[in-house]
């Protein structure tokens, strides 16, 4: 049996993300009818201004930690994507204070779109999609890493947190 050089992450992260989002939206918009009350009873209760300037200064700073960690991962000359082989393990830049700080802009993308729609749900949902990405791809992440750099993983991991 072979194994192969890759984490084995079976779904693109974005994807659990943005479904997230989406049924937190729509049990936000639409939860009335399983009886949650709907978007027309509840919000953040942020002023029109301070929600806009929020969510617009999570989106564009998850942005820029998404960028600049996959900036470091193409100058290192490896891949991005957790279902392509790693070739360098990425300690510098962003790296120096989480493990996973793509994971991280995701979750800071995320929590600025939930809040401009003005969902609640959405962005409590934030809350089970990050269980699952801990469970479903960060683990699997990190076996693969251990197994592919070894001492120099493990040293990495024990002087980096894995999110914050």
């Amino acid at each position: 049996m072979t194994t192969r050089d890759h984490p084995n992450v079976a779904v693109p992260p974005p994807l659990i993300y943005f479904a997230f989002l989406g049924l937190g939206w729509a049990l936000d918009r639409y939860g009335v009818q399983i009886g949650l009350p709907s978007g027309e009873d509840i919000s953040l209760g942020l002023g029109t201004e301070l929600r806009r300037g929020l969510a617009l200064a999570l989106i564009l700073g998850g942005l820029l930690l998404d960028g600049m960690a996959a900036g470091l991962f193409r100058r290192l000359g490896t891949a991005v994507e957790p279902w392509k082989p790693s070739t360098a393990l990425a300690t510098d830049g962003p790296y120096r204070f989480s493990r996973n700080p793509i994971y991280v802009g995701f979750a800071l993308t995320y929590a600025g779109l939930a809040i401009a729609m003005d969902s609640p749900i959405a962005l409590l949902m934030l809350i089970p999609c990050l269980v699952v990405i801990d469970w479903a791809i960060i683990r699997k992440e990190e076996a693969y890493l251990a197994r592919t750099f070894g001492a120099e993983y493990e040293a990495y991991r024990n002087r980096v947190r894995r999110w914050l």
